[in-house]
């Protein structure tokens, strides 16, 4: 006897996102996040710049229930940067939420529950392009550095008179 064949455009398989769905919940509600879109979605929640700089790691409900603090993790230069923003990013998670499930978000620079988890992505700021040098530039830097006997420190001056003179003027 054959088996009957699934109704549905999708032919007995699931999305994945339906499979891990139940997972990602029970995670994020392990460490009190109710909503995991604010996990999942953090950058749409908070804006680019914020989540570059911190992220959520523990939602802490007090006695009452209501009125939980966010724990956002940052590095130490962003940390008073993150602080001045706490106001703006306490109304876009609540927004989230859908009520004011969040009255207080506190700043921390490791995690509250270890080293392993502490650990924030640094990026370096993407390198600036040099304009390469013109032959005019290039003949400056030489005639300066011209006279001098030390063929080490006669190039070390020419690199450094090339630089001088092909900083853009601002």
């Amino acid at each position: 006897m054959k088996q009957p064949r699934p109704k549905g455009s999708t032919r007995g398989f699931s999305r994945a996102s339906n499979l891990m769905q139940t997972r990602i919940r029970q995670a994020s509600e392990s460490r009190g996040f109710a909503v995991s879109r604010l996990l999942t979605h953090w950058e749409d929640v908070v804006g680019q710049h914020v989540a570059q700089t911190a992220r959520p790691v523990n939602v802490s409900y007090g006695r009452g229930g209501m009125g939980a603090t966010l724990t956002l993790l940052t590095t130490g230069p962003m940390a008073p940067i993150v602080e001045m923003q706490k106001e703006q990013i306490l109304q876009k998670v609540n927004a989230c939420y859908g009520y004011r499930a969040i009255s207080r978000i506190k700043v921390t620079q490791t995690a509250p529950t270890g080293f392993a988890e502490g650990q924030v992505a640094f990026k370096a700021a993407p390198k600036k392009h040099k304009p390469e040098p013109s032959q005019q530039v290039v003949a400056q830097a030489r005639a300066a550095s011209e006279n001098i006997k030390d063929e080490g420190l006669r190039r070390m001056i020419e690199m450094m008179a090339t630089n001088v003179l092909n900083k853009p003027k601002s």
